[in-house]
């Protein structure tokens, strides 16, 4: 019994925000000393190691159970079901609905919920609830959509990763530059003998020396409330971690799906810094001692900026809508997703078109 992907939809927020945004930001140390460098040095450093050039932030009046609406409706609407057909809703998050302005978040009722409640569905054995599993949230969604599937629990499900990385941010933190707003959906269903559908999945939390890599904490700006947090990361201890564990995860988990190196057609990962997937993409090919072949891996991040949960399902609607020069998956195709973040956690699933 396979898991197929039948539909597919995403977000992605209208206002762009570029580099130039952040030229009057006041940018502080961890100990409230302002950075040496220029705003124009320290944004051009940020291009050059991640990639980004612009990121999209949600309208003022949206939060992020309304983009997984609008992700979910255009999945529902790809894979032309009735969503009074759904088993289960899945929405992968980290920070709940946090208003334009504020700095609460709010979790009740679950985002899940909330996207059951404005899509209309009756069915009351539709179950909604959300995952907190960091970045790899939207594939920790997928892979329990899966489980479901397979034990004969459900036969539909909708699997949501939606995220508004901008209103958790500290503006005198450089690393907020790199956060963004968006979601994804996929439908998810038993899958016929064609072949298609998840052949294998990893995952894995390492949180004995790691747990505090990604975290919450206080403002640099001394003057600001201890009180009030913000995402925070150790970004050198992130990407050494990665690059250290996330290849051997992708390698483990290819392995498993029976499929050789030779046979991937795409690797999908979490868009999170584009030197560090590039590290990531090349050291997984070294363990097969195999070249990496010429656009085996996707990037929006230029464009688009980390969405967290909301990077990998907006990429894979992108190409699967033809949206994206260069790249596209045909029937047959063999993908490999994976992503790594907050806990620390890596997770990855290989997928059959």
């Amino acid at each position: 019994m396979m898991t197929k992907i039948i539909g597919v939809g995403n977000y992605i927020p209208s206002k762009t925000i570029t580099n130039l945004f952040f030229d009057q930001h006041v940018f502080l140390n961890e100990n409230g000393i302002l950075l040496k460098e220029d705003n124009a040095s320290i944004t051009e450093k940020l291009k050059k190691i991640t990639g980004i050039e612009e990121r999209r932030y949600a309208d003022n009046t949206q939060v992020t159970s309304d983009l997984g609406v609008i992700a979910a409706q255009a999945a529902i609407k790809n894979a032309g079901i009735d969503p009074e057909t759904l088993d289960y809703i899945i929405f992968a998050h980290n920070f709940g609905d946090v208003r334009f302005g504020t700095i609460q978040s709010d979790m009740v009722p679950s985002l899940a919920a909330r996207v059951k409640h404005t899509l209309g569905i009756k069915n009351n054995f539709c179950v909604a609830y959300d995952v907190l599993f960091g970045c790899p949230g939207w594939i920790e969604g997928v892979i329990q959509a899966n489980a479901f599937i397979k034990a004969g629990i459900a036969k539909r499900c909708l699997v949501i990763g939606g995220e508004t990385l901008s209103r958790v941010v500290d503006i005198h933190d450089r690393d907020s530059m790199i956060y963004a707003d968006g979601a994804g959906a996929v439908i998810l269903e038993v899958g016929n003998d064609d072949g298609a559908g998840i052949k294998s999945h990893l995952s894995a939390s390492y949180t004995f020396k790691e747990k505090d890599y990604l975290y919450f904490g206080k403002t640099y700006n001394t003057d600001g409330c201890p009180d009030t947090k913000f995402i925070k990361m150790d970004g050198r201890k992130i990407y050494e971690f990665a690059l250290l564990n996330v290849p051997d995860a992708m390698k483990k988990c290819l392995d498993n799906s029976g499929y050789s190196i030779n046979q991937l057609s795409k690797i999908i990962i979490h868009q999170a810094n584009e030197k560090m997937d590039e590290a990531i993409v090349n050291r997984f090919y070294q363990l097969y001692d195999t070249p990496v072949p010429e656009n085996i891996m996707p990037m929006v991040i230029s464009k688009l900026g980390n969405s967290s949960v909301a990077t990998i399902p907006s990429l894979l609607t992108m190409i699967l809508n033809g949206e994206l020069e260069k790249h596209n998956i045909q029937k047959g195709d063999v993908v490999l997703f994976a992503s790594v973040g907050a806990g620390m956690n890596i997770n990855s699933f290989v997928y059959q078109f």
